[in-house]
């Protein structure tokens, strides 16, 4: 009887401590006081080639710097792109008084972006690249759009990644790419993958766009499996007792989701192939909005968000060696 009651003890006991989360020790303080500089009045929204977007890069230049990271070309973090844009898509970007209806007065016009490229180096050659843009909407009308949750939120998060892995050596390379121009149409991550070298070692993309403001229960979305079934596994032994993390808003032919396949950055490396899952939330009350503030995020369910995501590229680490 004792050796019985002994078995259904220590059975109880791995039941229960399987089902407790894993504890992920991140620094939630500098967690959020990033993102409450990356989302200040004093970077003017971060638009495209604007000087509050240059003064983005070079802090995030620093942080990646500060956090030891590796550079991945040029002994550089920033990778400098231009773009030129031409008639409408420069009237939509750069617009200018009384254009033209063929716009024929609205001159070409070159800009700089800058991505933020940093690695940690893993046991293999193979890569999981996580993105994560840095630009906003800028200025409008007097009224400065901040963009806390989109995308201050996970660029920050970024930060908070890299130091959780900094000390625990990963199988793949982890490439920590900070995007600019997502918002005028993944200019940035483009430029990055067309320009990467080792492309054909990438084996997943993981995309964070809007992952600290949530209208609804505290749900976060993984976006991708539709698309790469095989992903799954290591998403569903994910455990947190404050988030739900919810599957869909991946297949064009649902009724109830919208499909956001294409609506961020993961958009350029699935339509290279390269399978990705997007971590984000439903368009919520602040989106593009000037109300989108560190004043608005749910800061609690954003803590969660990120160790969710933390967790999840453990088990893709691990799931991607076998």
């Amino acid at each position: 009887m004792k050796i019985k009651y002994a078995i259904i003890v220590v059975s109880i006991l791995i039941v229960w401590s399987c089902s407790k989360p894993k504890v992920i020790d991140i620094d939630s303080k500098k967690l959020l006081e990033n993102v409450k500089i990356l989302s200040n009045d004093s970077l003017e929204g971060r638009y495209f080639s604007a000087p509050g977007n240059y003064k983005a890069q070079k802090f995030i230049s620093n942080k990646f710097k500060e956090l030891g990271l590796k550079t991945v070309s040029e002994n550089n973090f920033l990778q400098e792109f231009s773009f030129t844009f031409k008639k409408q898509k420069r009237q939509d970007i750069f617009p200018i008084q009384n254009p033209k209806e063929d716009f024929s007065n609205v001159p070409d016009t070159t800009a700089i972006g800058g991505n933020i490229i940093g690695m940690l180096k893993g046991k293999t050659n193979k890569s999981i690249v996580i993105t994560a843009h840095f630009d906003h909407l800028g200025i409008k009308e007097g009224k400065i759009f901040n963009g806390a949750d989109d995308n201050a939120s996970g660029t920050a998060a970024l930060f908070a990644i890299a130091a959780y892995f900094k000390n625990k050596p990963t199988q793949h390379n982890l490439i920590f790419a900070a995007v600019d121009a997502e918002e005028i149409g993944s200019l940035g991550a483009e430029y990055f993958l067309k320009n990467y070298k080792e492309k054909k070692n990438i084996v997943l993309n993981i995309n964070l766009d809007m992952i600290a403001h949530s209208d609804y229960d505290p749900d976060l979305f993984a976006c991708g499996l539709y698309h790469y079934p095989d992903l799954r596994k290591p998403l569903e032994k994910i455990k947190s007792e404050k988030i739900k993390l919810l599957f869909g808003h991946d297949d064009s032919n649902s009724k109830e989701q919208s499909d956001w396949t294409f609506s961020s950055d993961h958009r350029v490396f699935h339509r290279e192939k390269i399978p990705f899952i997007y971590f984000g939330v439903p368009d919520h009350k602040d989106y593009h909005r000037n109300t989108d503030t560190f004043a608005t995020i749910n800061k609690s369910f954003y803590i969660e968000s990120v160790k969710v995501i933390i967790q999840a590229i453990e088990n893709f680490d691990e799931y991607l060696t076998e």
